[in-house]
């Protein structure tokens, strides 16, 4: 019985910790900003570095990790210290389950510095996505809610060679 106990909360507490893994991959864009206006600035890539974005610490772990260790201790010794080994389970469970959600929750991820046409340099801090940026690539940077993302810069179109952007069972309205 204990056992599958402590299995079942085990599997429980890796499913909370899975749930709580954040992203900041620019391929990975946020549901609240769908249908949402961005600005868009054009930039040049300066630099790169690659960094670690830190792993989150939302409390999910430190409880699953008393939890199981609080139920593992206390079921440790007679009747006199199951009381006190659950406890000192239960703090070195929370521990424990505070760093496994910590490392759990760590990203790769690439910080970027640019250069603006108007020549104000920022740096953006992303998470690792599908593309790669060397210095003098030409990039966008997206503004949505407050959070940047940089991404490769569409190729310029002008005039005529630029598609419509109406199907072409639909003509385009005429100017008037």
């Amino acid at each position: 019985m204990f056992r599958q106990l402590v299995t079942v909360a085990a599997i429980a507490s890796l499913g909370a910790l899975a749930a709580c893994q954040t992203t900041a991959n620019p391929d990975v864009v946020s549901r609240y900003d769908a249908q949402r206006m961005s600005t868009v600035q054009d930039a040049t890539v300066l630099s790169t570095r690659p960094v670690t974005l830190e792993g989150s610490q939302s409390g999910v772990g430190t409880v699953s990790g008393a939890l199981i260790g609080g139920i593992a201790g206390s079921n440790v010794g007679g009747p006199r210290t199951s009381g006190i080994v659950g406890i000192v389970g239960a703090v070195a469970g929370g521990v424990i389950g505070n760093a496994v959600e910590r490392d759990a929750t760590k990203q790769q991820a690439v910080e970027i510095l640019v250069q603006l046409k108007n020549g104000d340099r920022r740096s953006v801090v992303q998470g690792v996505g599908g593309d790669t940026f060397l210095a003098g690539d030409p990039v966008v940077m997206v503004t949505t809610g407050g959070r940047t993302r940089v991404m490769r810069a569409p190729p310029v179109t002008t005039g005529a060679t630029a598609p419509s952007p109406y199907p072409a069972a639909y003509p385009a309205p005429m100017p008037q």
